[in-house]
């Protein structure tokens, strides 16, 4: 029987333009506006349905890039993207309007995804509950704190049952009881089978909830499969790279950034596919 899969990258890249500070990088130092360079590079891997991935890299390494991508808030601009399913970003401050109170958020989020006003008055209930802010749901969110932002995405998105949650270090903020909530809670999603990206620098987190792990390094594919297997490979990389001088540090970064530069004239060619 083949394999049923939520997400496949075919040789996907994702192209930014450098910035004025990266100047020393740009091959044409009077026109070094116009160059760019791969905040992705390449990456090829699939994702079983119902597997639970943590995604793991150095600072730098394209792992928001790729929670960007992954849910179709950003287009890729080389390779193909299949996602089969709808998918859900779970981030700070992703997906909330800071000028609308968390009410409205909620009522925005739905009927962004076409839900009706009768089932977006359903899921309410049980959005206050898990979010656990009190009257700060009728505040405007730009007044909320990080964490009180954190716990609203969160269960905006659990209400609204996508069938691949991808979650950007949405646990790093706020209290530790909120944080085991949502663990406990993702538990039961992937009992349920489904598709979860998890996104976070917390190691022991990742190899106790996942059980495949991707790494991207420099914004380059490293390596993908068993939890244990890749975890302990990067956890040798970070031990090997804490260990090095600052100097050594920032030869290191410059290395890997120096090889993400993109000539001027290199074209993009871009597919996207959903199921």
């Amino acid at each position: 029987m083949d394999k049923e899969y939520s997400i496949v990258f075919k040789n996907v890249s994702k192209i930014y333009k450098l910035k004025a500070k990266n100047k020393k990088f740009a091959k044409d130092k009077k026109n070094y506006k116009h160059t760019k360079f791969y905040a992705l590079k390449d990456i090829s891997f699939a994702i079983e349905k119902g597997s639970v991935v943590g995604v793991l890299g150095t600072n730098g390494s394209g792992k928001s890039t790729l929670s960007i991508v992954l849910s179709g808030i950003s287009d890729i601009d080389e390779g193909e993207m299949i996602v089969n399913g709808e998918q859900a970003l779970i981030a700070i401050n992703t997906g909330l309007n800071p000028q609308l109170t968390g009410m409205e958020n909620i009522d925005l989020k739905g009927a962004l995804l076409g839900l009706s006003k009768k089932r977006i008055e359903e899921i309410k209930e049980s959005v206050i509950d898990f979010a656990e802010i009190g009257d700060f749901i009728y505040q405007p969110v730009k007044k909320y704190s990080s964490g009180m932002k954190s716990r609203l995405g969160f269960a905006i998105n659990l209400a609204l049952d996508p069938d691949i949650y991808i979650i950007d270090e949405a646990l790093s903020v706020g209290d530790k009881a909120f944080a085991q909530k949502c663990l406990d809670k993702m538990a039961e999603l992937k009992k349920e089978g489904k598709t979860i990206i998890f996104i976070s620098h917390a190691l022991p987190q990742v190899r106790k909830f996942c059980n495949q792990a991707l790494w991207l390094e420099g914004g380059q594919f490293k390596e993908f499969g068993d939890i244990d297997e890749v975890a302990d490979h990067y956890a040798e990389y970070v031990e090997y790279y804490n260990g090095l001088s600052k100097k050594e540090k920032q030869e290191e970064r410059d290395r890997k950034f120096a090889a993400r530069i993109i000539e001027p004239k290199e074209k993009k060619r871009w597919h996207f596919f959903k199921k």
